[in-house]
């Protein structure tokens, strides 16, 4: 019988915590725990949201990749997340679509915590319906994503229980929902750093045309003169490439978004969407801090009196 997996349960459990705000009503605004799914209903074949006993004669999810392949098991290997809307402090929307494409542009720069995901079916601005696919099969999915995002997992990184809640953290740090003191800050790095978060960097320059050197993970004089390049273009009136901060990473994100606006990926047959799994335990919501916006906020202001007075 198809089961939930323990690490896509733990990401099920992570976005509950943080974006459904108030568990005991149902709310728009809020992710309720019906609208994050992982296992097919009984009548669904085929498609990552199926274990081995479920799926169906050349089946997409297991055929066209040895990760999947070689990772088949009772285990589904797929998450459904639905709508939510939630106004941080500085006034800007975040909702389903924004969170899509954010996830979107890390798996097009190849940040390290998005590798294990195969695709992401998804709307942009409630109208179309896009698919990024990692093995660049498919560019669209059928219009039930218009309300729900849809993210397959390579199998195999399913049955060796591979953590994937890395991403939908820095997603959550990003936009205030998780603090630095809950360990969100890992997405930042200056100058002599070394590691994932540099290379994460590195990949995001290169994406944007902006060449960090040897993609490494050292935070070197290479990586310095791409992060300068990249927010001179954007108009910052800073453009120190020493360190990547959260203003930094603003400036990225809005070169992303203008890059990528409007484009479809390689065309391609449509493959089957996963129906939206059962309920389970929404756990238990932290309350707001605001202190990583708080931290942005006071960054970016700083930057802009720094160029106002230069």
């Amino acid at each position: 019988m198809t089961r939930a997996p323990e690490n896509l349960l733990a990401v099920r459990r992570l976005l509950l915590e943080h974006l459904n705000r108030d568990p005991n009503r149902v709310r728009d605004e809020d992710l309720e725990p019906n609208e994050v799914g992982i296992v097919g209903d009984p009548n669904h074949r085929g498609g990552y949201h199926c274990g081995s006993d479920r799926v169906v004669t050349n089946d997409y999810s297991v055929v066209e990749s040895p990760r999947d392949r070689n990772g088949l098991t009772l285990d589904a290997a797929a998450l459904d997340v639905g709508m939510f809307e939630w106004r941080d402090p500085l006034g800007r929307m975040h909702n389903l679509q924004t969170f899509s494409v954010w996830c979107v542009a890390q798996c097009t720069a190849n940040a390290p915590d998005t590798r294990d995901i195969r695709e992401i079916i998804y709307s942009p601005d409630g109208q179309r319906v896009l698919r990024w696919d990692r093995l660049g099969r498919r560019s669209t999915g059928d219009r039930s994503h218009l309300w729900h995002t849809h993210f397959s997992f390579f199998r195999d990184s399913i049955k060796a229980n591979r953590d994937q809640t890395p991403l939908f953290r820095r997603y959550l740090t990003s936009i205030g929902l998780i603090t630095a003191s809950t360990g969100g800050d890992d997405m930042f790095c200056r100058k002599g750093d070394k590691g994932p978060a540099v290379e994460a960097l590195q990949r995001l320059l290169a994406e944007l045309g902006y060449s960090p050197g040897k993609i490494d993970g050292e935070y070197g004089p290479a990586t310095e003169a791409a992060l300068s390049a990249a927010r001179k273009a954007a108009g910052n009136s800073v453009t120190d490439g020493s360190a990547y901060t959260p203003a930094a990473w603003l400036t990225l994100q809005t070169l992303l978004a203008r890059k990528y606006a409007g484009q479809r990926g390689p065309a391609g047959e449509r493959g089957p969407a996963g129906p939206q799994g059962s309920k389970g335990d929404p756990g238990q919501p932290n309350p707001i801090d605001y202190r990583q916006l708080a931290r942005a906020a006071v960054d970016l202001a700083a930057e802009q009196r720094a160029g106002n007075q230069g």
